[in-house]
């Protein structure tokens, strides 16, 4: 067994790509080990800006050879059958081997594969990796990039090493030969390094000022910026993916601390930080919770001034990106947000929902019917239509044109500046939450109103005009649409009705999924859906968790495992459930064909004959239970309706026991099934039971 190293080495692959490429080179590898047969131990893959490093233990010097049999037709087959089984194989008729099976002349193709060096083998696979590596964006390069069959690589492929233990794997790729020599550091190392094999490749890239593991530069990277910060006596706002992009440029990472002009602080504090980390990869730092006038960045070298040029450099463009930060914030607020406003005409929102203007007024008209109603209790109607009026406005600033993260945000600061109110400034601020599972959820009520009626009219909208998501497209984001919609109304405790129609089943599927999360059962769900008619989320999720609770008990198991058993009984005889949220007063009897049946059963209330006490022990079970389950739900108690099925277990599961159903008497015979019908419908005035698993 022995170690192999794979190294390739080229002009600077983007940050964002390194991680996927590393995935990529793993899998490309093991591909084509597992074609040749051969299992490496363990694979470690590394990259920095300038390479790509694979690691791989345990190789075995050389392959199995291996003995293949394969069975074909009888020689007295079809023509065409030899001929199926010959292009199958890629073999000729005389290369096939002629045996007898049970009697009969069969063909074999027999294949003798013999051992080979793993050597080869890899001097077969780096080319076949690199030719057919997955970049999302690559480049050809020289005077070969004018063929469409030169290589491509995400920047200029400049070197190969490849070692198995202390050898050289000899392969050429688009004119490079692979070898053992590698570069270190750009600056501090830049002279030729002959590497010896792959267990001290990381050392001697180490002395060269490369840290080609990239966790090991992420955890340096978090823990210096983080002492920068501190030795200033500041605290390093955490963003671990700038830990991540930094660790993607740099190959010797040194963070530094430096100052910026305290006067830019007049800028809100999100755009400065947003100026920081777009456009230079810098963290920026807080003084007591608020944003300082300082940055962290991070060197590529080990500067010998102690990082003071690097720092100074920096501190200039940093500088000239927030002064036209700066110059953003102070042109927009010279505009008021109904002025700006009224430019939202010109942009067209949907072809077929008009323009952005278009989409405002709904919003408005709706976020004030949801407060005039009540929906949002104590929300002002006037506010709610004034904050929805105003809370696209920014969409056409300055500021949100460069950086349209902040949409939503600037708003709101605008909106603040203006002298709108806290009410008003917040729902602007925070209509689009919330925007993913672990967002906040707006809770005050004129932020309420506009985040739910901006949702819902985005969803009402796009269904209206057939443009629902398919499959895993979603090009205007209803999923997330709706269950931002279902966390509003479930958090704040919202009661309407939300949906009909499609729309209702789509907000059933996202109910589904944000439930499941919170490790609620799907089939409980449908259950309660099944019931028709329910559009109050709040109303169904407490029914719901009542109903998760109830079966996790032995009574909601065993009554469940009854009602299975009358729920088959019944359709086996007939006894179909058209209506499941059935009050138990209708005729059960009306799609049974049977007239003797029918007629038996009209006269139930004088039964011809005296019911067995487990038999009338359920009588007096539902008569019981069923009215109390009925004003539970009413009154939306779903505990105590749980409760009162609960009191059915023992006499549902007595009956079964000591009573004969399908009993020889007509009388009997109708009378039993009835009365497992009004169980079946007692049962179903909280759920459909037949939807739940198990």
């Amino acid at each position: 067994m022995t170690d192999f190293l794979l190294e390739l080495r080229s002009e600077e692959i983007p940050a964002r790509m390194q991680a996927g490429a590393r995935a990529d080179l793993e899998k490309l590898f093991r591909k084509e080990l597992a074609a040749a047969g051969v299992t490496p131990g363990a694979i470690t893959v590394y990259s920095t800006p300038r390479r790509l490093a694979l690691i791989a233990r345990d190789l075995p010097l050389e392959t199995q050879a291996v003995h293949e049999e394969t069975k074909g037709p009888a020689i007295s087959a079809p023509e065409q059958a030899l001929e199926g089984f010959l292009r199958k194989t890629g073999l000729s008729k005389d290369q096939l081997a002629v045996r007898d099976l049970k009697g009969k002349p069969t063909y074999f193709a027999v294949v003798e594969k013999p051992g080979r060096a793993v050597k080869d083998v890899l001097a077969e696979a780096i080319p076949a990796i690199v030719r057919a590596f997955p970049w999302p964006k690559s480049q050809r390069w020289g005077a070969a990039s004018l063929s469409p069959e030169s290589l491509r690589w995400v920047r200029p492929l400049s070197a190969i090493v490849a070692l198995l233990g202390g050898e050289v794997v000899e392969c050429e790729v688009g004119g490079i030969v692979s070898g053992a020599v590698t570069k270190g550091h750009r600056f501090h190392a830049p002279d030729e390094i002959t590497l010896t094999g792959a267990d001290s490749y990381v050392e001697a890239l180490r002395a060269a000022f490369v840290l080609v593991n990239h966790e090991e530069r992420q955890d340096l990277i978090r823990a210096k910026a983080a002492e920068a910060a501190e030795a200033a006596g500041l605290t390093l706002v955490e963003d671990e993916g700038l830990v991540i992009e930094n660790a993607g440029l740099t190959e010797w990472p040194v963070p530094l601390l430096g100052r910026f002009d305290e006067d830019f602080l007049e800028v809100p504090p999100e755009t400065i930080q947003l100026t920081a980390r777009v456009n230079q990869k810098y963290f920026v730092c807080e003084k007591q919770g608020k944003l300082a006038d300082a940055f962290v960045c991070t060197a590529n070298i080990a500067a010998t001034d102690g990082g003071e040029g690097i720092v100074a450099g920096n501190r200039k463009v940093l500088a000239a990106r927030l002064s036209d930060a700066r110059f953003f914030w102070q042109q927009d607020r010279k505009t008021k947000l109904s002025v700006q406003a009224e430019k939202l005409g010109r942009i067209t929102f949907h072809e077929k929902l008009g323009t952005l203007a278009d989409k405002v007024e709904r919003v408005a008209q709706l976020a004030e019917w949801l407060a005039a109603e009540g929906i949002v209790p104590g929300c002002d109607p006037a506010l709610a239509r004034q904050a929805a009026e105003l809370c696209k406005a920014d969409l056409v600033t300055e500021m949100v044109g460069e950086f349209p993260e902040l949409q939503g945000l600037m708003g709101g600061y605008y909106a603040r500046a203006e002298g709108l109110g806290d009410a008003v400034a917040d729902a602007i601020r925070d209509h689009y939450k919330p925007v993913g599972q672990g967002d906040d959820v707006p809770t005050a009520p004129v932020s309420v109103a506009v985040a739910l009626a901006d949702k819902l009219d985005t969803l009402r909208s796009f269904f209206a005009i057939e443009e629902k998501p398919t499959g895993s497209k979603d090009p205007f984001a209803l999923r997330r649409a709706a269950l931002g919609v279902i966390r509003l109304i479930t958090d704040n405790g919202l009661r309407f009705g939300v949906a009909e129609g499609d729309l209702l089943d789509f907000f059933a599927d996202r109910l589904k999924v944000q439930q499941k999360e919170a490790g609620v059962r799907h089939d409980l769900i449908d259950a309660v859906f099944a019931l028709g008619g329910e559009d109050d989320l709040v109303r169904l999720l407490a029914r719901v968790h009542a109903l998760q609770a109830f079966v996790q008990t032995d009574d909601g198991a065993n009554l469940l495992a009854g009602y299975k058993r009358a729920n088959n009984i019944l359709k086996k005889e007939g006894f179909v459930a058209r209506d499941i949220a059935r009050t138990g007063d209708e005729d059960p009897m009306e799609n049974v064909d049977d007239p003797d049946m029918r007629a038996i059963y009209a006269q139930r209330g004088a039964l011809p004959y005296a019911p067995e006490p487990a038999e009338q022990a359920l009588i007096d079970a539902l008569d019981a239970a069923a009215p109390q389950a009925s004003q539970a739900i009413a009154a939306e108690d779903f505990g105590g309706a749980m409760a009162a099925l609960a009191s059915l277990r023992a006499p549902i599961d007595a009956f079964f026991e000591d009573v004969t159903v399908n009993d020889a008497d007509p009388a009997k015979r109708t009378h039993r099934l009835g009365l497992l019908d009004r169980f079946r419908a007692a049962v179903h005035k909280v759920a459909d039971f037949s939807r739940i698993e198990g």
